[in-house]
Parts: C-alpha cells; structure tokens; sequence
C-alpha cells in the first residue's frame, strides 16, 4: 500500500513515520509513506495556502489551489483520498479493515478555520473524523488513520493472532489480561487462566468481553 499525507507541517510526522512498526513495514516493503506539503506548489513568495473566508468571519481558510495541485502530482488510477475531517464519518475497526484493502491512500489535513469547500467536495472521496472533538491540524487525525489502518495489513504485524484478539473484535471490547508475576500487590489472576483448558479459557474470555462492554461502551452492544 502507498500512502500520501498532504500537510502544512510534515515535521510532525517525521518521527512517527520512521518508528516502530510503520518503519519496520516499510523496510519490509509492504507501505510506502510519502508526506507533501501543499506551500511547494504555492505560486507567490509568502507561499501562502490560506486567506480570508468570503463573507467575513474569524480565522483562516485552507486554499483549493495548493491542495488541488498536491493532489494531481501524487494520485494514481487507484487512489482513495479522504478529508480528515470532524464533519466525517467515525473511524472505526471496521472502516481501517475497509480501508486495509485499498492500493493507494491520499489523506488531506485540513488547517486553520477551515478549508475551502471545493476541496470537500471536488477532491475528496471520502470525509474522515477520528472524533467529536477539535483538533490543531488534521496531521495528528492523519497518524491515528496511518497507524489503525497499516497494522491491518498482511505482514505488518509479526503475530496474526494478535489482530484477531484485540478490541472491537466481533464488536467487543477486549477482556482482561495477565502475565507474570502470578500475584502483584496481593492480587492473583484467575485460576482459569492455569487450568490449561482452552475451550473454557475462550469461554471465559467472551464472557469477560461481554461484560466489559456492557458496562464501558453499552453503545456497541
């Protein structure tokens, strides 16, 4: 998969795209992270990618022209851009496995007051909200979307099975887990995590699941 963030500050993805798991992937040759900056394609000495809204109002808007060329000189035949963006739909286990798929991602970050429409409504395939709440820029919305979806991808991680037993699995949140020491501040595990029968241990284990989420996250029951 090739991926294409297009932001105002790529300094604060530096560090995030060539750590841990996301430069392993890429040394592995299983992502490819590009990062762009828009005021490259900005045609005046200030590189300015934002001006004010027509209409009057407080704050900046993010300008088509910059984004628009951005857009042209990395998209492919098979790229999906998305707006991330509060107004968009939630991210979800479910849209990062969707999206797990797709060849070849753009992500615009929105800054400023806001952006101009027609990037919205030109450009983008798909509008994204990691959450109901504001943020600085769309660059951190962009890292969190990165990090959700690549993961998914065959090969990124080294045990599968961690995929298959990690929250929002099935709709659930994960149940508990040990590890050593046995006890820790006079509290043991439960004893049918020793008893060495898997068909119990799973049965457990969903039950916790359920229960978990029933009482945290109802709204997912």
């Amino acid at each position: 998969m090739k991926i294409d963030i297009i932001t105002l500050f790529p300094e604060m993805l530096q560090g995030f795209v060539s750590s841990s798991i996301l430069k392993k992937a890429q040394d592995k040759g299983l992502i490819q992270i590009c990062v762009t900056n828009p005021r490259e394609f900005t045609l005046d000495k200030h590189k300015t990618c934002d001006d004010k809204p027509f209409g009057g109002g407080s704050g900046m808007v993010l300008k088509p022209e910059p984004i628009f060329e951005a857009v042209r000189k990395v998209k492919t035949p098979e790229a999906k851009i998305i707006l991330m963006t509060p107004q968009g739909g939630k991210l979800t286990q479910n849209k990062a496995l969707e999206l797990s798929s797709v060849k070849h991602l753009i992500l615009i970050c929105g800054h400023y007051e806001g952006i101009d429409e027609r990037i919205r409504t030109i450009l983008a395939d798909e509008e994204i909200s990691i959450g109901d709440y504001i943020l600085t820029n769309g660059a951190l919305a962009a890292a969190v979307m990165v990090d959700a979806v690549a993961r998914l991808i065959p090969g990124v991680l080294g045990n599968c099975e961690s995929i298959q037993d990690e929250s929002f699995k099935n709709g659930l949140l994960e149940y508990p887990q040990y590890t050593r020491p046995r006890v820790f501040q006079g509290i043991g595990i439960p004893e049918i995590l020793l008893s060495g029968n898997h068909q119990k241990i799973e049965e457990w284990r969903h039950q916790q699941a359920v229960e978990r989420t029933k009482k945290r996250r109802p709204d997912l029951i």
